[in-house]
């Protein structure tokens, strides 16, 4: 650029503040400015070759591309396009104000265009631009507009001034230079640059090359799948790009691609995963569905849908948003929200029509089932159409079983929907919880997730019928005239364990053993109670009540010996202490409890 023919300007006041915000606060990673900057060249190729459709003379070459050449020797980075290209005003404009924009303007254009005839626009030139500053310490634009014989060259360091001066090009496009930091030099490597194109600009529908060994190498696919008809990708197609998009190696359980029009616009492409991620879910409960704009990746950390979708794998890309969106913006911006909303919907929609099948339904339940159950719990607004979709085991069925399952099965008079949660399924089967329930004929579901400990009570009822723990014992003593009276052995027990318990009491709801316990009538059932032990967060430990079988021998033993304080005291502990085992607790002091097993089972054989 020839400096003495060079007109100097000064920028405006509200480019001095985005410089500063850009360089130093505005993007997390530097990276970014390579995706900005693509856009742009994206962008201004789309105009081109809209401008083509009522001026032939605009066309772009035929083998027009982005080209991103890098030059260790000079420390430059060239980013050149064929596109619409821009002349001095374009410059002074675009380049040194905000307030204007050539994409802003393009836009009016847009609003009076067929559908068909409206390009897919990427980002608004002049605004991402300036990031090219957090590597760059000095930058050149030289541009020729399509229909002109003229270029021009804008240049500047970024320190409040630019200059713009004639420029030589041979075609109609813009090159953009970059002269490099001297603490980003990996922005000279061509196999890093490759990186940043493939992870954030793989499917721009234009080829992208970057030069290496003399050679001008393809960097990205160009192919946006997810903008295709249904009709025109092939099973293999999808299954690669999800296998791409996830780092994954099954295929996917289920495909949901659409196009969503009116007052929204945005294309969606989910997958719902065939097997389980080497990762576990319990350390990020993000969901990761990248958002594009326009084709342009933007994050994946816009929280497209709720953690308890979080398997969900997939691309949505919106017409309605910048694409220099800020993730304030994202948290706040009512398009986003609406567009979570129909990705939820469409998502709850594939999963009600899947889970008729039940065996193909079993398939996605075993890898993600646990993660479904939490939005029981945290989901309020989604609540009442999860629940139909959760599976559980059952004390009196095989295979997996559901709440409308179970409603069909109840008997006649029953209210409640009884279940046990628990560490695992084979101890539940076997619990002594449900021995008076086998006798009864009554069914009760299984939960061995950790979850199980806490959704039940926010769902709290399914159709009318409340749920209930088979371990929270009723507000009032059971009545049952034909158990013996034990009485004095209830209250001589209750007095050893003291506050170790909430009460000793009689119950008929045992057949085989001699003591279960039961949550006491206020407060978490058993289940729960034992987790936030583990978790060290009970912060008032409850106490359990001591559930007593009358017509157990051992009981009847104990009960004519009620008066024996110091065998009811080491009797009740022993029995308290069987208890807490069956419910695959630890007893209060094991090392107390092994010798009394043992002076028990040595005087038995004495």
């Amino acid at each position: 650029m020839n400096d003495a023919v060079a007109e100097k300007h000064d920028f405006g006041a509200e480019v001095g503040r985005l410089l500063d915000l850009v360089v130093h606060s505005l993007y997390s990673e530097r990276e970014i400015f390579l995706r900005e900057l693509v856009a742009n060249a994206a962008d201004a190729m789309d105009r081109r070759r809209f401008e083509a459709l009522t001026d032939a003379t605009l066309a772009p070459p035929a083998e027009a591309k982005i080209r991103i050449v890098p030059d260790k020797a000079a420390r430059t980075l060239l980013i050149a396009d064929d596109g619409i290209g821009m002349g001095r005003e374009d410059l002074i404009d675009n380049l040194g104000t905000i307030a204007r924009s050539g994409t802003r303007a393009f836009g009016a254009a847009l609003a009076s265009a067929k559908p068909e005839e409206r390009p897919s626009l990427i980002g608004q030139f002049g605004v991402g631009f300036y990031s090219a500053f957090m590597v760059a310490d000095r930058v050149e634009v030289t541009s020729r507009k399509a229909g002109s014989e003229e270029a021009f060259t804008w240049a500047s360091d970024g320190a409040g001034q630019f200059t713009i001066a004639p420029g030589v090009r041979e075609t109609a496009g813009t090159d953009i230079v970059l002269h490099i930091k001297s603490d980003a030099d990996e922005y000279l490597d061509p196999i890093r640059l490759e990186a940043i194109v493939r992870k954030w600009a793989d499917h721009i529908t234009l080829p992208i090359t970057i030069a290496r060994d003399g050679k001008d190498l393809p960097a990205n696919e160009g192919t946006a799948l997810w903008r295709k008809p249904r009709s025109e990708i092939s099973e293999q197609s999808y299954n690669e790009f999800y296998r791409h998009l996830g780092h994954l190696f099954d295929t996917p359980w289920a495909t949901l691609h659409w196009r969503a029009e009116g007052m929204l616009e945005f294309h969606a492409l989910l997958f719902l995963p065939g097997m389980k991620p080497f990762e576990s879910f319990d350390g990020d409960r993000e969901s990761h569905v990248k958002l594009h704009v326009r084709r342009m990746f933007i994050t994946d950390k816009a929280e497209l849908l709720p953690s308890w979708l979080r398997f969900v794998q997939g691309v949505v890309d919106t017409e309605d948003l910048p694409l220099n969106v800020s993730r304030e913006m994202l948290q706040t911006t009512p398009v986003l929200a609406r567009i979570r909303k129909a990705l939820i919907g469409r998502v709850l929609a594939e999963l009600k029509n899947r889970a008729k099948d039940a065996e193909d339904y079993a398939k996605l339940w075993d890898n993600f089932g646990a993660v479904l159950k939490e939005g029981a719990w945290e989901d309020a607004e989604h609540r009442a159409e999860i629940a139909p979709l959760l599976r559980f085991r059952s004390s009196s069925q095989d295979g997996w079983t559901s709440l409308p399952d179970y409603l069909s099965r109840m008997q006649e008079g029953q209210d409640t929907i009884w279940y046990l949660a628990g560490d695992n399924v084979d101890a539940l089967r076997a619990s002594p919880q449900l021995e008076g329930f086998r006798t009864k004929g009554t069914e009760a579901l299984l939960l061995s997730d950790p979850i199980d400990a806490f959704w039940p009570d926010r769902l709290d009822s399914f159709e009318g019928k409340h749920l209930k723990s088979v371990t929270q014992a009723p507000t009032e003593p059971e009545k049952d005239t034909g158990l013996p009276d034990i009485s004095p052995l209830l209250a001589a027990l209750k007095k050893a364990l003291g506050d170790e318990v909430a009460d000793v009491r009689s119950t008929g709801r045992l057949t085989d053993s001699a003591v279960v316990l039961a949550a006491g009538d206020r407060g978490p059932d058993l289940q729960m109670q034992r987790l936030l032990r583990r978790a060290g967060r009970a912060m008032l430990p409850a106490s359990p009540v001591l559930e007593v079988n009358p017509r157990h021998t051992l009981i009847e033993s104990l009960a004519q010996k009620h008066q024996d304080e110091a065998l009811i005291a080491e009797a009740a502990g022993t029995l308290l202490d069987l208890a807490r085992v069956q419910e695959g607790d630890l007893p209060r002091d094991p090392a107390q409890f092994a010798r009394r097993v043992t002076l028990l089972l040595g005087s038995s054989l004495v």
